[in-house]
């Protein structure tokens, strides 16, 4: 009889602690954060015009289970965002990646606005391939007088319960130009 005693309190306290265990996932950390809009984005920068930046751009966290419960631990506290560059022609060099540090909060199915966001600064512009069009007016791959570029940026978070968020990937296109 005591060995049957000791299975069943075994797996009472087995099925207490996972169910407090998705308890707590459907509540901490439970939200997506995404970018809802751009605005006054450029379709063609100069390389002597930097650094460049986005008018403004809103990101949004949304709660991942629309019937369940929010809490403030879901908020997201904006750490940092990452450009990445990709070139729309034959072109392979690229300018280095840009992480910036970014503070600002996003509670829980809210939206937070940030403004003149730079995505190419002058360690970007200063080097090959977009200081090719300053110094030779072309690309010295291409031949080109005009970079097309595919900017992606994505935003790094983290909920107050300590959950590590990162947006889906966002872009546009721009032309660099001398």
């Amino acid at each position: 009889m005591t060995n049957k005693l000791r299975l069943a309190s075994l797996a009472l306290l087995v099925l207490a602690g996972l169910s407090c265990n998705s308890r707590t996932e459907r509540t901490e950390g439970s939200v997506l954060l995404t970018v809802s809009t751009f605005d006054q984005l450029p379709v063609s920068i100069s390389v002597s015009n930097g650094p460049t930046q986005l008018g403004s751009i809103t990101l949004r966290s949304v709660n991942k289970d629309p019937t369940g419960t929010t809490s403030s631990l879901q908020d997201i506290q904006i750490r940092s965002y990452e450009v990445r560059y990709a070139r729309r022609d034959t072109g392979t060099r690229l300018p280095q990646p840009l992480v910036e540090s970014l503070f600002g909060n996003v509670a829980v199915n809210s939206t937070t606005v940030f403004n003149n966001l730079v995505f190419l600064r002058t360690a970007q512009l200063s080097s090959p391939p977009l200081s090719d069009l300053e110094n030779f007016g072309t690309d010295q791959q291409t031949g080109s007088r005009v970079i097309p570029l595919r900017i992606t940026l994505r935003f790094f978070g983290r909920t107050l319960s300590g959950t590590d968020i990162v947006s889906d990937a966002v872009s546009f296109d721009v032309e660099v130009v001398p």
